[in-house]
């Protein structure tokens, strides 16, 4: 008889004690509202384009439904390979330096487990992307928040990584263009970090899912590319956002030989590899997706506008993103907490969005808008926070 046994207190500590997903939670309400708005889950409303869904087609046709190399098809890392080399002049060799993953979010939990002992401590800019701390804590590391600050628009400074350095201290995370807020970093900023990088001799991870989304004249700098980095940076990237592939789920990892190796290894006993119709996909992206994908930025930057504008005239003080595709308000003025904040408008005016708070507690006091979402449900959007900040008020 099993009726009396306590499931909760067999599951690990560690699991216990990370909370879920602050994502997820309000639109899990929301879909069992009618009418609603969301401006939440960060997915490109655009469908993947023909010319890469019909070289999956293709590859079905001809039956490529087997294994591939744990590290990928030799094909799809020397495109990867190719693409550094063309953007960024950044040498890899494919057979080496690349893994291929499951999504950025595999390539993100190996690259982790890799490089982090019990007790090691990683240095994590917030706000961020929910997966980082909960990430390096399931690997047994110590994630450090560090705070950066609206007053630096969002960036963060060798200043305030040196506050909280430690003899622990093993690596550093950043997420550039930043999720949730927008904000990107120069080449000088980069190469700051880059130095302290180098004075502390840290592992770098550098998530640059986002590389591609960057408006206003602003150009993606590479981190792995700056003096001294490539060696000591683990470079994710992935097909999600740039070319609309969510649900394909690829994604890969860049670094040196013996980092590359050792994530196989997990690699290979987790996922062995990714689908390869996925990879057939990815290979067609890289051809021949730029178009389309500069058509979808393009895209993003009018919405970014539309959503600014509007956000700041319904009374909102907010930091003009320059990269991926959020905006992160400032709901102070309206006395309501960014849980309140989301909560509230959901209910009320069936607009969804994720609290600030989700991305770690200097988030606190903002919320998190997507603006991978249509023209026409963006301007209504802005109209219900409008009117729901009016009545605040």
């Amino acid at each position: 008889m099993t009726e009396n046994i306590d499931w909760n207190k067999r599951i690990s500590p560690v699991v216990h004690a990370i909370p879920p997903s602050g994502i997820r939670r309000f639109f899990d309400i929301a879909a069992e509202m009618e009418d609603v708005i969301s401006l939440g889950v960060g997915e490109p409303d655009f469908i993947t384009p023909w010319a890469i869904r019909e070289s999956c087609v293709y590859g079905l046709e001809q039956g490529y439904t087997s294994y591939t190399a744990n590290r990928g098809l030799l094909e799809l890392r020397e495109e990867i390979c190719a693409l550094q080399k063309r953007n960024f002049n950044i040498d890899y060799e494919p057979k080496t330096d690349v893994l291929v993953t499951v999504g950025v979010s595999e390539a993100l939990d190996i690259a982790m487990r890799t490089i982090l002992a019990p007790g090691d401590e990683i240095l994590i800019p917030e706000p961020c992307y929910v997966s980082y701390k909960a990430c390096a804590a399931l690997a047994g590391g110590v994630p450090v928040p560090v705070p950066a600050k609206i007053e630096n628009n969002f960036s963060i400074t060798p200043e305030d990584l040196e506050a909280h350095v430690t003899d622990k201290t093993k690596a550093l995370l950043i997420g550039y263009p930043n999720n949730p807020t927008g904000a990107v970093l120069s080449r000088e900023q980069l190469i700051a970090i880059s130095r302290f990088a180098v004075k502390h001799d840290l592992i770098v991870i550098s998530d640059e899912i986002y590389g591609d989304l960057t408006y206003g004249g602003e150009r993606h700098i590479c981190f792995a590319g700056l003096p001294e980095m490539k060696d000591r940076t683990i470079l994710l990237n992935g097909f999600s956002k740039a070319y609309a592939m969510t649900g394909w789920r690829i994604g890969y990892a860049l670094s040196n030989p013996d980092i590359i190796a050792a994530m196989t290894k997990i690699h290979q006993y987790t996922m062995l590899c990714a689908p390869i119709t996925a990879q057939i996909a990815a290979v067609e992206a890289l051809r021949n997706g730029e178009k389309y994908m500069k058509k979808m930025v393009s895209e993003y930057d009018k919405r970014r506008r539309l959503i600014y504008d509007g956000l700041t005239n319904a009374g909102l003080k907010c930091f003009e993103p320059k990269g991926a595709f959020y905006i992160f308000p400032d709901i102070t003025s309206t006395g309501l907490t960014s849980e309140e904040f989301a909560e509230k408008l959901l209910m009320k005016e069936h607009v969804a969005l994720v609290p600030g708070n989700a991305f770690g507690e200097c988030g606190e006091g903002y919320v998190r808008c997507s603006y991978a979402t249509s023209v026409a449900k963006i301007s209504e959007a802005i109209a219900r926070i409008e009117h729901f900040v009016q009545h605040c008020r």
